[in-house]
């Protein structure tokens, strides 16, 4: 799979190269860690079931380690294939954009996330390897920061096929929320999905990636209103906030104030006492 309408250059590739430091080792890690499971599994078989993925058991006994251990943990090798697969081909570039530091935190942000995701959806027979938690993140964080960047490749080796970024982290959700319907029991994945996607969308956002949220456009409209207070005189504030609410509270009682409206007459009052007090 690649990114279509890219052209390689070695010295770019080399520059890449360079800056992809952590992302092997993250593959690397992945790897090792699936062996080393493996071989745990062979030597005391239930051992990775019952103490290293997150068990309800673990959460009532304190056994704080599973938090760090089940991140690490893989289903089967398909599983690992495909974690591998989709932290190889967008994880580099995200490492490119967000930095070493950046891109760790938003794949341990993925892994928590995917972790107490779990914990809040899933019965409490469920077992927990949330390797894919931090590969949700990788995801959503690739879509929100470059959602109209096609990704090009073939399926099975045999069907070519052009997907936006975008309409991989949609099917990514919506695939999540399907198995946490159907799948609910034994050793799962994916109910580290939906956490780890709402980590990846929350991180790149926090980074000023993406259309700006709900919660951030809130935030720039009480900043705006806040600066415009400052701006305004004495004289303005009373004119053009305080009297007509004023008035308006005269004839319907403060009742009769919308909530936005008893919002903008504490602004305005506080604006107007911390004006006085300081003249």
């Amino acid at each position: 799979m690649r990114l279509s309408g890219r052209k390689s250059f070695s010295r770019a590739q080399h520059r890449r190269q360079r800056r992809q430091t952590l992302l092997l080792i993250l593959l690397g890690a992945n790897v090792g860690f699936f062996v080393a499971q493996l071989f745990v599994e062979w030597w005391e078989p239930g051992f990775v079931r019952a103490y290293l993925g997150i068990t309800d058991q673990g959460v009532r006994e304190a056994y704080a380690w599973q938090f760090v251990t089940a991140p690490l943990l893989h289903i089967g090798p398909w599983h690992l294939l495909a974690n591998l697969l989709v932290l190889y081909f967008l994880g580099g570039d995200l490492e490119s954009i967000l930095g070493r530091r950046h891109f760790f935190y938003l794949y341990c942000a993925g892994a928590i996330a995917g972790e107490l995701g779990h914990l809040f959806l899933m019965p409490s027979e469920s077992v927990l390897f949330a390797a894919s938690g931090g590969i949700a993140a990788v995801v959503f964080a690739y879509a929100t920061i470059l959602p109209e960047l096609e990704l090009t490749g073939s399926m099975f080796f045999i069907l070519p096929f052009r997907v936006k970024a975008k309409h991989v982290a949609y099917a990514t959700l919506g695939l999540a929320v399907l198995l946490l319907v159907i799948d609910r029991a034994g050793v799962v994945a994916h109910s580290a999905w939906l956490g780890g996607c709402a980590a990846g969308w929350l991180y790149a956002h926090l980074l000023g990636f993406g259309q700006p949220s709900f919660l951030q456009r809130f935030v720039r409209q009480n900043r705006q209103e806040a600066q415009r207070y400052e701006r305004m005189s004495l004289e303005q504030l009373m004119r053009e906030e305080m009297d007509p609410l004023l008035e308006k509270i005269s004839v319907h009682g403060l009742g009769g104030l919308t909530r936005r409206e008893r919002r903008c007459l504490l602004k305005a009052r506080a604006q107007i006492l911390a004006r006085t007090q300081s003249q």
